[in-house]
């Protein structure tokens, strides 16, 4: 697919952008880069709407600003803010998964007034995945592990990117080699977890104080995540000041855009034009 660099927010972001109609900012997570979402941008430029996936700061194509701090979800927040604004966007509905579906949420939170819907895929809001319990803690093992600065970057690159090898499905494994092979780009990718998840987070705190999100939402998991419960996306209907939608996909993984495109596509073209 085709993609255009775009500045916002201090940095040049690689930016894929098709169709005409109303907007659909789509938001990666890790260790993606926008083109993931290719089955959903066919779907939905295809049903008359303009899609929109850029390469989150550090992923893909775009800049990779260096330090741990430059990768706060606000500081995407604003990248996103920033790419509506350079394609003279008002208003998008907003799509996300794993991280992206976390900046997903802070976007829809406080930036409410450029998001006319939110569909979150794996991550439910913040708070809900907070207070998700012993489960949860239990499953976000590996979120641990990336704090270690070289060694979570050995770890994932050992043996030729074992570890993606065999967490992932749903093809984009190779892709995820060849970007994080890249100088440095290892660290930046890791750095969005060390950004947003210090040890302690995972530890002490069991609720987020955030506002309500003042939009409608849709939460989409899948049974078969090994990474994240149903708890975390399904207790997120309380923090959602608005219809909360969830939907739950039986026999896939984590990578649900990828591994049940068909699945996810339907359903997201019916929330949007409800």
């Amino acid at each position: 697919m085709p993609t255009k660099t775009i500045e916002a927010n201090g940095l040049n972001l690689s930016v894929l952008d098709e169709g005409e109609g109303t907007a659909v900012l789509f938001l990666h997570g890790f260790p993606d880069r926008g083109s993931m979402w290719h089955n959903q941008i066919d779907a939905v430029t295809a049903a008359g709407y303009r899609a929109i996936a850029p390469d989150l700061r550090g992923f893909g194509d775009s800049d990779a600003p260096e330090g741990v701090d430059k990768y706060g979800l606000f500081d995407l927040m604003g990248d996103a803010v920033g790419i509506l604004d350079a394609l003279g966007i008002d208003k998008a509905h907003v799509v996300g998964h794993d991280w992206g579906a976390a900046l997903a949420w802070i976007t829809a939170t406080f930036a409410s007034a450029r998001v006319l819907s939110l569909t979150a895929v794996s991550v439910g809001h913040p708070s809900a995945f907070a207070s998700a319990g012993v489960a949860q803690k239990q499953k976000s093992w590996y979120m641990f592990a990336f704090q270690h600065v070289g060694l979570a970057e050995d770890m994932v690159m050992r043996d030729n990117f074992a570890f993606l090898q065999n967490w992932g499905e749903g093809g984009e494994e190779q892709q995820w080699a060849e970007d994080l092979s890249r100088p440095d780009r290892m660290t930046s990718a890791l750095n969005i977890y060390r950004a947003n998840v210090p040890p302690e987070s995972l530890l002490a705190p069991e609720r987020m104080e955030l506002p309500p999100v003042p939009v409608r939402t849709m939460g989409v998991w899948s049974d078969g995540d090994d990474a994240l419960t149903e708890a975390q996306m399904k207790n997120s209907a309380d923090f959602v000041g608005n219809d909360f939608r969830f939907e739950r996909i039986s026999g896939i993984s984590h990578w649900v855009p990828t591994a049940a495109p068909d699945q996810l596509n339907a359903l997201l073209l019916d929330f949007l034009a409800s």
